[in-house]
């Protein structure tokens, strides 16, 4: 159990690979809550953060930032105290000084579903705002754009060696967002 006189250095955490070298995220996170830092390839860090599940908070920014996730490091707590979690993340940000994770577009990027209507191509837009265009066939559009997005992601996934079941919402495709189920 960790108190607030004991709170783990970031710079004193071990890292550990985002992807085994099996293809999995590190599954003995899986219900522990925590706070993790995640790096990109070159060890920078990109985004701290705290969670009740650790491993499925790590899933979610795989699929959504996944060219910034290859390391981790993890400090888990029995139980869940969100002063204390949010007092270890707060230590960790200061600690880099070099990042802020007050950037709210970085931290939204991280956190937020994925809106897919940023990945429209020129025709897909113009096809959306289309006056003439009901709303059935907007939602079909949405699902299209989710889908291509959805496989393009999965590509990422795959070339990375990510052998983790991902799985997304088909409810929120409709609504033009992707996130996990």
């Amino acid at each position: 159990m960790t108190s607030r006189s004991d709170i783990p250095t970031l710079a004193n955490l071990e890292y550990i690979p985002y992807i085994d070298e099996s293809g999995e995220l590190p599954e003995n996170f899986d219900r522990k809550i925590g706070v993790y830092a995640i790096f990109d390839q070159d060890k920078t860090i990109q985004f701290v953060g705290y969670s009740r599940n650790v491993y499925l908070s790590c899933k979610q920014h795989l699929v959504r930032v996944p060219e910034k996730c290859y390391w981790l490091k993890i400090h888990t707590i029995e139980s869940p105290k969100r002063s204390l979690l949010e007092e270890i993340e707060k230590e960790w940000v200061s600690e880099n000084s070099s990042f802020s994770i007050e950037n709210s577009e970085n931290k939204e990027k991280w956190t937020n579903p994925i809106d897919v209507k940023q990945f429209m191509t020129l025709e897909e837009q113009n096809n959306y705002q289309d006056s003439r265009l009901d709303e059935l066939a907007k939602t079909k559009l949405l699902k299209n754009v989710a889908r291509r997005v959805e496989a393009e992601i999965l590509s990422i996934l795959e070339l990375r060696g990510v052998k983790t079941q991902v799985r997304f919402n088909p409810k929120l495709k409709e609504t033009g967002l992707l996130d996990l189920k």
